[in-house]
């Protein structure tokens, strides 16, 4: 992630408080929450110290692909890959030659997309023999996966003594991706896109316009999401002095020229970005600060047409405590769910949120409807979002119990009503160290979700789960 920004969580995690959601009843109650799995074969690779899911993405109802990293009997740090198939879950693999390229034994995958059954694409860092951090993608056909191979350009912009990293990346057919990271080049860090066309990846190029916003020493990526091929947004953050936040869009398969987010908030950070259709995006993220001696507003933004609105601060909250907005999905152009973490004032607690965007116009912020009851200690917010069509979602997060605790929820909407918000099933039982949290969820239909996250077990290794809802 982008220094600049810090972590959304971290910001959610510092403390939240909301007004009611909307209503909630027996249409809300349709598909079911299983029980949390721990991922096969996991312990195996690591010689059985657990390891980190961070992404889930699903293509289909029992197809979909989940990747994390893990520490293997050598103490480095390496990616897997699991895959559910035809509603089976295989066993967590290692990626392809990624060990072989992360000599420097630190490898991480941060972003993972699914378009059909068996069909995926990966990307990351590895670190080289001189610590270097190097940028990569790999890709899934037919169910089999190639080899991990360094992103093209990415080391000619960083040069030899820089890093790259893979932040984000977006595929909305198969062999047609866009991916996004930072580089870094004489202790100034930039940002990089990467297109993959039929199949074939092209060279990485620094984001059009961002040098002119940036003062040259430090921007990023954060997110990028794709509609179609060749038509794709990307959001991140820059330093002009103050930080502040830029999108740009790819049309047609040319990048245009990074902007500013309109709106005049600055600092601002936009985490996430979701784009149902061409020209058709919404992003979510927070204005001002998240250190202990500011205040930070959650922001949401929306592209229609073609052309990106001012920001505005999410409706019903307001920039007194340290609050943010990390997560955004949207079914379809002007149809979106938001969500994040809020507190009234710097010392309240931290509640989740949730916001919906209908047919163009942001309502009011609400909150995750019987969560209050579970977050004793309070300390929660939304990790992640995704809805399949207008009115179907469902999210996930962390919350602090009465014993301190972090423990992981679920909540789902169904036809327009949200659901009360459910510890995960069997996670508590596994979260003997007392943190859990859900980090990435995926839909594919009204009633079937993906969640994925960890836990903290017994010993103080992280462990990783699973969770379904059918």
């Amino acid at each position: 992630m982008l220094v600049l920004a810090g972590a959304v969580a971290a910001s959610c995690a510092a403390s939240l408080a909301m007004t009611a959601g909307p209503a909630f009843g027996a249409a809300a109650r349709a598909g079911t929450w299983g029980k949390a799995i721990v991922v096969p074969g996991l312990a195996r690779l690591s010689a059985g110290h657990g390891g980190y899911l961070s992404e889930v993405s699903c293509s289909s109802p029992g197809n979909c692909a989940a990747t994390g990293r893990y520490t293997d009997r050598s103490g480095h740090q390496q990616g897997f890959v699991v895959s559910e198939k035809k509603g089976s879950w295989g066993r967590a693999t290692e990626v392809p030659r990624l060990a072989a390229l992360n000599t420097g034994g630190n490898a991480e995958i941060t972003s993972l997309s699914c378009v059909s059954a068996g069909n995926c694409a990966i990307g990351g860092f590895y670190t080289n023999s001189s610590g270097r951090g190097r940028a990569f993608v790999d890709s899934e056909r037919n169910g089999s996966w190639g080899k991990a191979v360094q992103v093209p350009g990415a080391a000619g912009l960083s040069g030899a003594s820089g890093s790259a990293i893979l932040e984000s990346l977006s595929c909305p057919s198969a062999g047609n991706c866009a991916a996004a990271g930072n580089y870094s080049s004489d202790g100034d860090q930039a940002a990089f896109v990467v297109a993959e066309k039929n199949g074939s990846w092209g060279r990485a190029i620094e984001v059009p316009g961002l040098a002119e916003l940036n003062n040259g020493t430090l921007a990023g990526i954060n997110s990028v999401s794709c509609a179609s091929a060749g038509n794709c947004a990307v959001t991140g953050t820059y330093d002009n002095g103050v930080p502040a936040a830029f999108v740009v869009s790819e049309t047609s398969g040319s990048w245009g020229t990074a902007i500013e987010v309109p709106g005049g908030f600055a600092p601002a950070t936009f985490w996430s970005v979701s784009c149902p259709s061409a020209g058709n995006c919404a992003a979510a993220g927070y204005s001002g600060s998240v250190t202990d001696e500011a205040t930070a507003a959650p922001l949401v933004v929306s592209e229609k047409n073609g052309t990106w609105d001012s920001a505005i601060e999410v409706p019903g909250t307001t920039a007194d405590g340290r609050s943010g907005a990390g997560t955004v999905s949207c079914a379809s152009a002007g149809n979106c769910v938001a969500g994040g973490g809020y507190q009234s004032a710097v010392d309240d607690p931290v509640q989740a949120f949730l916001v919906r965007e209908k047919s163009g116009t942001w309502g009011t912020a609400f909150g995750v409807a019987g969560l209050a009851a579970l977050n004793v200690d309070g300390n929660a917010y939304v990790a992640s979002v995704s809805c399949k069509t207008a009115g179907n979602c469902a999210a996930g997060g962390t919350y602090r119990d009465g014993s301190g605790h972090q423990q992981a929820f679920v909540v789902s909407e169904h036809d327009g009503s949200w659901a009360k918000a459910i510890e995960v099933p069997g996670s508590a039982a596994l979260n003997a160290g007392g943190s859990a949290q859900i980090n990435s969820v995926s839909c594919t239909s009204a009633t079937y979700c993906v969640a994925v996250g960890t836990y903290a077990a017994s010993s103080g290794d992280a462990g990783a789960f699973i969770i379904i809802r059918t």
